[in-house]
């Protein structure tokens, strides 16, 4: 044996959304710096970079009912400083700042030396792995995202036409099973409001078949999505094949190129199950069905792990041939209400006079937090999920606790450290019964939570 990688052994810290708008490196508290430790002694931290890494003349802001995200590029070192040396970059915020935004932000990581998957300059850029090499091996990551603008969407290069440039995307479509009522009301609906009619037209006209839609005696497409009779009501989803094809062939690639695989999926679609009773949106306790499906395939196209990320909660865990996929990793830095600057339309939203200042916007917002993240403890409790190779198979799996200080002042949360008490148990208490969802035991073990392997 010459080279340590021969072990086939490795230590991965799985992160979730890194949205950095204030210095990391000037704080001492121990929790803090115990995580900061954490992360440095795993051969890769990941995290996905939620955000526009630009100069302020750097691109120009799109409209978003969201955050639109930015981070001064200097801030990437504090980020380099936590641990974290691989991000992904497939996310809803990576073209908050249109395209040449986009296109800066990944000047400014090569700049700094972190490698960053899911976007690039068109869409074969987006989809190629990025590598790190460790001394315990080299270290792939593909990353992909299914919540995203239309315009973000890079396209293939031809050669009569450059790619667009933008983020690797996985779309996928929903279709909804009714009753017979119902199925026959949206009959009437459609032909009565001129939908039926409109989609005669269209096929005389500039329209491919997919985007006309198609009916039958049983399915009905309306306004772009399809109904189907049925004897009760649900909902499906389905991702496009053709956007999972081409992810899964740059993980076949990534097999081949590296040691070890690391499948970065950020999606906000959740499942059914629970919706008619759920009061808030972190009572939804499910990923789409969709999301579970590629998921797999992607262990099954060569990925070592899937870290999944973007409801800005924890989801459960899965253990599928032996492999993890953590389905939301919650957020890890979350400082989106400290941005200094936001676009006109966002402040008309909320019909804010032209002096507002970022303050008002984000007051007006959550109602002086009393709604949305401020107000609710989920968004602000999550955890790193260590992932232990041994021998080329996954020997441990441990998810700490963090605490980005829920309560706390606008000026002060948002920065994790270390969960401890109340709080890690209340996130460990989540991932308990989230992860049972899906099979797995987790053991809470003082203030961290341990993975049973021995009963997959």
């Amino acid at each position: 044996m010459i080279y340590q990688a021969e072990n086939k052994q490795i230590r991965i810290a799985l992160a979730g959304d890194l949205m950095p708008s204030r210095t990391l490196t000037r704080f001492t508290e121990p929790d803090y710096l115990a995580l900061v430790q954490l992360l440095r002694g795993c051969d890769v931290a990941f995290a996905n970079l939620e955000t526009t890494v630009r100069e302020n003349n750097e691109g120009a802001p799109v409209f978003t009912k969201g955050t639109p995200m930015s981070t001064s590029p200097e801030l990437l070192d504090d980020v380099k400083w936590l641990g974290v040396n691989l991000v992904s970059c497939a996310n809803n915020h990576a073209t908050d700042y249109g395209v040449e935004g986009m296109l800066a932000a990944g000047r400014h990581l090569r700049q700094a030396r972190l490698p960053a998957a899911g976007q690039g300059e068109n869409l074969g850029a987006a989809r190629a792995p990025v590598y790190v090499d460790t001394p315990a091996g080299r270290v792939a990551l593909v990353a992909a995202t299914s919540f995203f603008p239309p315009s973000a969407r890079a396209s293939d290069q031809r050669f009569d036409a450059g790619g667009r440039p933008g983020i690797n995307p996985i779309a996928f479509s929903s279709s909804y099973r009714v009753d017979a009522q119902t199925f026959a009301e949206l009959r009437r609906m459609d032909e009565l409001l001129g939908f039926r009619a409109d989609r005669a037209r269209k096929k005389g006209e500039f329209y491919s078949a997919s985007e006309i839609g198609s009916d039958s005696e049983n399915k009905l497409n309306v306004l772009g999505s399809d109904f189907t009779l049925s004897d009760g009501f649900g909902v499906s989803t389905r991702a496009s094949q053709a956007d999972v094809e081409g992810c899964l062939r740059s993980l076949r690639e990534a097999r081949r190129q590296a040691d070890w695989v690391i499948f970065s999926f950020h999606f906000h679609e959740l499942g059914q199950a629970g919706a008619l009773q759920a009061q808030r949106t972190v009572d939804l306790l499910e990923p789409a069905q969709f999301i579970t499906e590629v998921s797999r395939a992607a262990i099954d196209a060569g990925a070592d792990l899937v870290a999944g990320h973007g409801p800005h909660v924890t989801l459960g865990l899965e253990l599928y041939k032996g492999k993890p996929i953590v389905y939301s990793l919650g957020n890890f830095v979350f400082q989106n209400e400290t941005i200094g600057s936001i676009p006109s339309e966002s402040y008309a939203r909320f019909g804010l006079p032209a002096q507002a200042t970022p303050a008002d916007f984000f007051d007006t917002r959550t109602g002086n937090g009393t709604r949305g993240f401020p107000a609710t403890a989920e968004y602000w409790q999550s955890f790193i999920a260590v992932c232990e190779f041994s021998a080329g198979a996954l020997a441990g799996l441990v998810l700490q606790p963090i605490d980005l200080g829920f309560g706390h002042p606008r000026g002060q949360r948002g920065r994790p450290v270390l969960a401890r008490g109340d709080t890690a148990q209340q996130v460990l208490a989540r991932a308990q019964r989230l992860c049972a969802r899906h099979g797995v035991t987790l053991q809470i073990d003082g203030e961290v939570g341990r993975i049973r392997l021995d009963q997959q």
